[in-house]
């Protein structure tokens, strides 16, 4: 099964560029990341017409999560239980056997800043629901955006990052809790390229010039790292 994770920053800007790449690509199953708009827009027809199931959680100008795939998803859920948060920032759903997990987690901001801490308390409440999804579901994926750089090989310039935001110590301790209940980041499981990075930065040509992070994650429970065969960006 091929899995994929993309931030489009604007499913309504993008819809083309997700199609297209679908249509090329043909993942089993993409998790997409700040659709930007709410369920009454979003765009189920592009995706059937091309052979592809959707199961969305949206909400206007901010954050969003869906999940495509090929075959239809099953026992979809929606948010993290028991966790009051009015945004859509989690979908679950079981494709072909396998729990998959699409999540947006909160970028903080600045360390110094209330999103940071909404930021912690939400990771906290993310990994409960981690562990009680793998518990009862067995095979599991959580993909997506997780605005965290596990370590100093996924950031352009350890030295200007240290300590901030995406790359804080709490915040890799949080991405490390991940890992301790089994999880398995998929990318590390083969050998890279050096300075493999996810997202650039927008200011001084980051794009050009590499200035990059990696911060969207596919973690596999054993059973599933055991079958991966690839993790690339």
């Amino acid at each position: 099964m091929k899995l994929a994770a993309w931030n489009v920053n604007s499913l309504n800007v993008r819809l083309p560029h997700v199609t297209d790449w679908l249509k090329t690509h043909q993942p089993d199953v993409l998790c997409l990341q700040e659709l930007k708009m709410e369920d009454a827009k979003f765009p189920l027809a592009a995706f059937e017409e091309i052979g592809y199931n959707a199961v969305f959680s949206g909400q206007k100008t901010y954050n969003g999560v869906a999940i495509i795939s090929r075959t239809r998803p099953e026992d979809v859920s929606k948010d993290i239980p028991g966790y009051d948060d009015p945004q859509k920032r989690v979908i679950a759903a079981t494709v072909g056997g396998i729990r998959i997990v699409c999540a947006y987690i909160p970028n903080g901001q600045a360390v110094a800043s209330e999103k940071y801490q909404y930021k912690l308390q939400w990771l906290a409440a993310m990994q409960a629901y981690m562990r009680d999804t793998i518990a009862t579901y067995g095979d599991v994926a959580l993909l997506g955006d997780y605005n965290i750089a596990p370590d100093d090989r996924d950031v352009h310039d350890p030295k200007i990052w240290e300590g901030q935001v995406l790359c804080s110590v709490p915040e890799r301790d949080a991405f490390r809790a991940f890992v301790a209940l089994g999880l398995v980041d998929s990318f590390r499981l083969f050998e890279q390229a050096e300075k493999r990075y996810s997202w650039w930065d927008y200011r001084m040509n980051g794009f050009k010039r590499n200035l990059g992070l990696r911060i969207d994650h596919i973690l596999l429970t054993p059973g599933l790292a055991g079958r991966c065969v690839s993790s690339i960006i």
